[in-house]
């Protein structure tokens, strides 16, 4: 079984027992009637900062008296257009309780929070709804087409925008019945994550072998192994206009400062 395969069993399982607690229908009506989450604000490139405790991949990324808060205000500081949080709890020391958390902090600064986790079902994007979220991320790869259409459409009708993620072209050409002109709505994103989730591989190089197969009409994000302001630079010229990075944020000794020097030379590196 792939890590990939794991984590969506340990998906469905969370969603057995939460629905074991909360029925759907009582789960959407409170979801919507909570608060709306600041909308995602784009310009020519933009950076998702994220909130990660822990991964598979660099172990441990947050000591014992880590600030939360601080770390979330110095996101929002430093110009993140949006804070992925994570809420899985097995691999990545995530919780629901955290995405909440984030999502009334942010609501101050108008920046959303979206929910990364391993969604396998639409009462995983009721819960980010109702945890306050402005967004929520998918996982192509990990699951049919229609599932993908019915977590998007979830996500619509509670007015969040979606990170479709991708690995390779199979995955990009997936996209195509969300990628035309004129969609109305909060909006669909088209994500390359450079690290393939089925075996943790990471390849930079896989930004620019997929870029010629982006959607034309999606803003596109590059996800994972983003680390310096040439990675940055590189990722920008090759089309993307956002980066979601993670890791590097969360080892950065200054993340606002970082996040405001990247920006910067994102939107100066845009063709």
């Amino acid at each position: 079984m792939t890590f990939l395969e794991r984590m969506a069993a340990s998906s469905r399982e969370r969603v057995r027992a939460a629905r074991a607690l909360e029925s759907e229908a009582a789960l959407e009506r409170r979801a919507l009637a909570g608060p709306v989450a600041p909308p995602l604000a784009l310009d020519r490139f933009d950076v998702v900062a994220e909130l990660k405790l822990r991964s598979p991949a660099a172990g441990g990324l947050a000591a014992g008296d880590f600030d939360r808060n601080a770390q979330l205000t110095s996101y929002a500081r430093g110009g993140a257009a949006a804070i992925s949080v994570l809420t899985e709890p097995s691999e990545f020391r995530g919780a629901l309780e955290h995405l909440a958390d984030a999502a009334a902090l942010l609501r101050t600064a108008q920046r959303p929070a979206m929910r990364k986790d391993f969604l396998t079902d639409p009462y995983q994007v009721l819960e980010a709804r109702a945890a306050g979220a402005g967004g929520v991320l998918v996982i192509v790869a990990m699951l049919d087409d229609a599932t993908v259409q019915a977590l998007v459409d979830c996500a619509r009708r509670c007015g969040l925008f979606v990170l479709l993620e991708t690995f390779d072209r199979a995955d990009l050409e997936r996209l195509a019945p969300y990628d035309h002109a004129g969609l109305a709505g909060p909006p669909v994103l088209a994500g390359v994550n450079c690290r393939d989730l089925r075996d943790l591989q990471v390849r930079f190089e896989r930004f620019a072998e997929l870029a010629p197969h982006l959607p034309r009409h999606l803003p596109t994000v590059a996800e994972s192994g983003i680390g310096s302001i040439d990675d940055i630079e590189t990722v920008a010229a090759a089309g993307y206009r956002l980066a979601l990075v993670g890791s590097s944020l969360m080892r950065a000794t200054e993340p606002a400062t970082v996040l405001t020097e990247w920006i910067a030379a994102g939107r100066a590196a845009v063709a």
